[in-house]
Parts: structure tokens; C-alpha cells; sequence
């Protein structure tokens, strides 16, 4: 692809000159531009400041918004989205000069996605200086129900949800993962991860403990590190996918457990006064070497530091980031701080919390002040560019942000033979065979069996025969079929086998309702059901944790108890006839009554009163 980069900068080098003050547009002063930031035999530092020594200031802010991005249909540049209300592909990167975006749908193949991605960049490559895109994504490889926190996996290899990770508690095959991982995205282009998420899952009813490691302090800062070194490699360079780890400064001790993607869920409370300890996984991810910072939404009440939204808070970026732990990577803030948006045709308010008060460019000067590098979520970099024309920030700042965000770009070799992607290469790549197999084997290590009750012969539940009649609910038939005889009844059956997930409360809206919060107890009825079957047949339940579900009420009714944290029906029906052998164990406590998760103190690890079954619980089947 090396030919490919020369011809569009030469190109943009041969176009026309014209007036080159403020208001030039990207080609105009194509002839004077002077192209020794292409020479890679330069030091990376040299070519940050031959670069950013002629760039704009449209050019500057643009590097400032990293925002969603569609993509056409098999693999073309995509017009305006009306559904997410997203402008076109060339009206973000020739329009508005923007080069940083999260993609934001499954592609239909892996093809698709590297001609887009191709076609992406040589349409970055024709603007004046020609600066790569660089592309993020949310987690592409967990088996989820959540598309909003976590993208659908269409042809990647697909693995546990980082809750199944922590539960295996093995480093070397979170290595592993991350590893798979970052070949998939870059076979396809994308070389920055928005994740891991290392926050504490010290709060039992917080919506977003699937995407992390539980509620261990040392658990997570030993394995959040090696999904770093896994997804970065050996040495960051030009194989690497750049690991965004979040959400600084921890965003597990939520009031109530609701989550400040929503006003009502803003405030982040520290009645044990255990801030320090939310940190100890984001040291380790900085020794770890992780390139890049997200803050959360919430805002701190009570603490030291101001109560106002992570990505406005100065003490926390400036303060505990930048100087107490010397990190000079990039700072991206959480996704729309700055202007009011609308979700499936909702209004959705920016989360702007504790300065809801200041208009959009208010709130653009107090995150600059701050000291975040892009603003997640955003596209609108005429603004900051208006602030610095009236002086409400300076263009010296800007720089600052600037050499972070291009030092990534060509560290990445994104100026150079890495800004194209090879797409025959990226079919053989994204879900090859060994990567598919490691995923569904990781699914089956995960899988923790919490009960296991003597039969009357003597022998345990678990493993099941093979071929006997089995009542299911939550598996499909054909697939349980492969396995013993499906029957319609429970009376008729030997084994019912219930496939279930974690309670939570309808919300208002669709978007809330994929952010499942509240209460953690069963609703009665279902209660009833559950006993009703299990006393006419022995009955193994699987349980899927995405929080720690109260299962007090008839975890003595089972014949057997298992919980998965996103594991396909084959991957646990395999456990449960003796096909694989489990591993897991419980990533945090499962507390016995919601009277104690209420009593727990949100920012304090293990801090429910007499739980059912305690972090680390799990049994051998072996």
C-alpha cells in the first residue's frame, strides 16, 4: 500500500495554491505545504512538529472530535444517516476536517469493512496534509445483549464478556484475547479500543459491571493489564491497537447504582471513603503502558474534587492524571458532554452534570481547561474554533493536545504503509478458525458452577447423561436436541434445564432499557415458576450474571445452579453434559437480599452483609 499513500500525497502536493490566511479552504495552500513529516526516517517527534507546524487552525480542532461513524453497504462511503442523525462520510472528513471516529455498526463481512476503511482513507489522504483517519470501537467480541455498550460481534471471534475473563482468572488467556483482538481490528483497520473498563464493581446494582473484571481490586489490576499488553503487543507500534482504558477515576460507586448516562444516576458517592481504591487498576494499566484515558460522566459528591462531571473536572484530569501519575497520552472525554443529542427519537440531554447550567461553548472551554485532549461524541469543531478566534482558549493549547493526538497517528504507522489495510487479508483474519475455537472455549472455561446437589443414587447432578429427556426453557429446542430428547413438559422429562438472566427494571425508554438497573430480586411469579418446575423434575438453572442477581429464593429448589457471563447454548450445554470441563468462579459476591445490597456501601469492595455465595465461589465438576 506504500504506492497507494506516495501517489494521494503527491496529489495533494501537485493541487493548486491559493490564498492561504485564515479562511483558506484544505487545498489552498497545497503547494506550500512542506511534506518532510512523510520521511520515516525521522523521529516521531520531528515529524509531530513539521506537521503541526503547518496546519490550520480548522486543521488543529479537527483532530479534537472523536465521534460515531456509519458505514455504506458492502463497503462504500456512507451518505447521511437519518437514524443517528450523523452527516456523510465526506462531510465529516472534507467538510468539518475530522479524522477520529467510532464505528458504529456491525459490518456484513470483514470485505466491507477494510474497503471502507480504504476508501476512508483515501478520502483523508486527498485533504491538504493528508491526515489519516483513526479508527475506535467499542468491544466487537463479547457474546452481549447490550449493541449500546457493547457493538455487535458479526464476523469476529466471539468470547465471554469481561466479567467471564475475570471469572477464568487466568492472565495468560486475557493475553491471549486481547491479542486475537487486536489482529482482528487491525486486519480491518480499527486501531483503538474503547476499553477495558477497569472500574470497580463495588455497587451490586450498576448497569455497567459486564464490561469489567468484578469487584476485586487486585483481580482487575492484574488482568486490565494484560488486556492491555495483549491488545498494545510487546512494543506499541505499528501492529497495535492503542487501549483507551476507562473510566477514570473509577465509575463503579454509583448512587443507587443508576448510571450517569442519565441525569438520575449523576452522582458518583464515597461513603467509605474509599476513592483510592477505585484507582489501583488505572496504575496498573499505566505500568502496563496504556495509551489512552476516558473519564466517566459521573461527578463526585463529597470528595476534595470540585462536583462536577470527570471530563470538566480539572483536579481529577490535571490533578490526580497528569500529575500525579505523569500520564501523557490522550485524554478522550465520554460521549456527548457538550451538546444535546436525541436517541431513538427521545430527546437525550448532554450529560453535563453539575454544569448543566453552562452553554455548549462554556462547557468546551472547561474541558479544555481541564486537560482532555477530544471531546467523545462530539462533532462540531467550528465551535473551538471560534473560541480561540475571540480568546476564550489559546492556540498554544491546542498544540499541547495536538503533538498527543498526531504522535499516536504515526506511531501507529497510519502515515505510513499502515494507513491501508490488505482486505483479502482481512477475510482470512476475522474469524478464523483457531480465533473462533479459542473464543468458545474461553466461553466454556467461564461458565461457574455455584450448585451442584446429590441425586438419590448417590451420584451429583452434574455432569447430565447424554439422551435423556430434557424440558428446556431459554434454549432453543434444536439446539438442545443435539444433547437428549426434548420433551414439551416437565412431567415428562428427567431434566429441566432453564437458561435465565439477571433481573431488571423496565425504564421509560428504550435506551434506558438497555442499561439494566435496578432492583436485583426475581419478581415473585417468576419465583413460583421456578420452584414449579424444579419440584416436578430436577432442574439445572443458568443464570446470566451481567449483575449479581439475589437467586435466594430458590437456589436450595435446584437440582443445579450455574451462572454464565455470556456464553452461547452450546458453550453451556457442553458443561452441563460433561462435553468441557468449567473454571469459573464468581468475579464479585452475590449478595443474599436486596436489604444488604441497599446497607452496601457503593464505593467499598465486598461490602454486602452475609452474601449467598461469596467472590470466588465456583465448583469442579472434575
Amino acid at each position: 500500500m506504500t504506492d497507494l499513500v506516495d501517489t494521494t500525497t503527491d496529489a495533494a502536493a501537485a493541487a493548486p495554491a491559493g490564498d492561504a490566511g485564515p479562511e483558506a479552504s484544505a487545498h489552498d495552500a497545497a503547494d506550500a505545504v512542506d511534506r518532510r513529516y512523510l520521511d520515516r526516517d525521522l523521529p516521531v517527534e520531528e515529524r509531530v512538529e513539521l506537521l503541526l507546524a503547518q496546519m490550520t487552525l480548522e486543521e488543529k480542532a479537527g483532530l479534537f472530535f472523536q465521534t460515531m461513524i456509519t458505514m455504506g453497504e458492502d463497503g462504500s462511503l456512507a451518505d447521511a444517516d437519518p437514524v443517528f442523525g450523523l452527516p456523510s462520510n465526506a462531510e465529516y472528513v472534507e467538510g468539518r476536517l475530522m479524522n477520529h471516529f467510532n464505528i458504529l455498526q456491525a459490518a456484513p463481512t470483514p470485505a466491507a469493512m477494510a474497503e471502507w476503511h480504504n476508501r476512508l482513507q483515501e478520502l483523508a489522504a486527498s485533504t491538504r496534509l493528508g491526515i489519516p483517519v483513526t479508527i475506535s470501537t467499542d468491544p466487537r467480541h463479547s457474546y452481549s445483549d447490550n449493541p449500546l455498550a457493547g457493538m455487535l460481534t458479526g464476523a469476529f471471534s466471539t468470547w465471554p464478556e469481561t466479567l467471564g475473563l475475570a471469572a477464568i482468572r487466568d492472565e495468560e488467556l486475557v493475553e491471549q484475547f486481547g491479542d486475537i483482538a487486536r489482529r482482528e481490528y487491525t486486519a480491518v483497520g480499527i486501531r483503538v479500543s474503547l476499553h477495558p473498563q477497569v472500574d470497580l464493581a463495588t455497587e451490586p446494582r450498576w448497569s455497567r459491571q459486564l464490561a469489567t473484571f468484578g469487584e476485586d481490586p487486585e483481580l482487575t489490576s492484574r488482568l486490565g493489564a494484560a488486556y492491555v499488553r495483549g491488545f498494545q503487543g510487546a512494543e506499541f507500534g505499528e501492529d497495535s491497537v492503542s487501549t483507551m482504558t476507562k473510566h477514570f477515576p473509577g465509575g463503579g460507586p454509583q448512587q443507587d447504582g443508576e448510571d450517569p448516562h442519565f441525569a438520575y444516576g449523576r452522582e458518583q458517592v464515597y461513603p467509605g471513603e474509599a476513592f483510592e481504591t477505585h484507582l489501583t487498576p488505572f496504575e496498573a494499566a499505566f505500568e502496563a503502558g496504556t495509551r489512552q484515558i476516558m473519564p466517566y460522566y459521573g461527578m463526585p459528591v463529597g470528595t476534595e474534587h470540585e462536583e462536577v462531571g470527570f471530563g470538566f473536572n480539572k483536579s481529577v484530569i490535571t490533578g490526580l492524571l497528569r500529575e500525579r501519575y505523569g500520564f501523557d497520552g490522550i485524554v478522550c472525554t465520554d460521549w456527548g458532554l457538550i451538546t444535546d443529542g436525541e436517541i431513538f427519537g427521545q430527546p437525550f440531554p448532554a450529560r453535563a452534570w453539575g454544569v448543566e447550567h453552562l452553554s455548549p461553548r462554556e462547557r468546551m472551554v472547561k474541558v479544555i481547561a481541564a486537560g482532555a485532549d477530544q471531546f467523545g461524541g462530539e462533532a462540531n469543531p467550528e465551535l473551538l474554533v471560534d473560541l480561540v478566534r475571540t480568546g476564550e482558549v489559546t492556540e498554544e493549547r491546542l498544540d499541547v493536545s495536538a503533538r498527543r493526538i498526531l504522535r499516536e497517528k504515526f506511531v501507529l504507522g497510519l502515515f505510513d504503509d499502515r494507513r491501508y489495510v490488505d482486505v483479502v487479508r482481512a477475510t482470512q483474519v476475522v474469524g478464523a478458525p483457531e480465533f473462533v475455537a479459542a473464543g468458545e472455549q474461553a466461553q466454556r472455561l467461564s461458565v461457574t458452577v455455584l450448585t451442584n446437589t446429590v441425586r438419590a443414587d448417590g451420584a451429583r447432578t452434574l455432569p447430565l447423561a447424554r439422551g435423556l429427556r430434557v424440558y428446556v426453557e431459554g434454549v432453543d429446542a434444536s439446539v438442545a436436541a443435539e444433547y437428549g430428547t426434548v420433551v414439551e413438559t416437565p412431567a415428562e422429562a428427567d431434566v429441566a434445564i432453564l437458561r435465565i438472566q439477571a433481573p431488571f427494571e423496565q425504564r421509560a425508554t428504550m435506551f434506558e432499557n438497555f442499561f439494566h438497573a435496578g432492583s436485583l430480586d426475581f419478581p415473585e411469579e417468576f419465583v413460583a415458576h421456578v420452584r414449579e418446575v424444579a419440584a416436578a423434575v430436577p432442574t439445572v438453572v443458568d443464570v446470566f450474571l451481567d449483575r449479581p442477581a439475589i437467586l435466594t429464593p430458590f437456589a436450595g429448589d435446584v437440582a443445579a445452579l450455574v451462572a454464565n457471563y455470556g456464553a452461547n447454548p452450546r458453550a453451556v450445554l457442553d458443561v452441563l453434559f460433561g462435553e468441557a470441563t468449567p473454571k469459573g468462579r464468581l468475579p464479585f459476591d452475590l449478595p443474599r437480599s436486596m436489604a444488604a445490597v441497599e446497607a452496601n456501601r457503593p464505593d467499598v469492595p465486598f461490602d454486602t452483609a452475609d452474601p449467598l455465595f461469596r467472590f470466588g465461589h465456583g465448583l469442579d465438576l472434575d
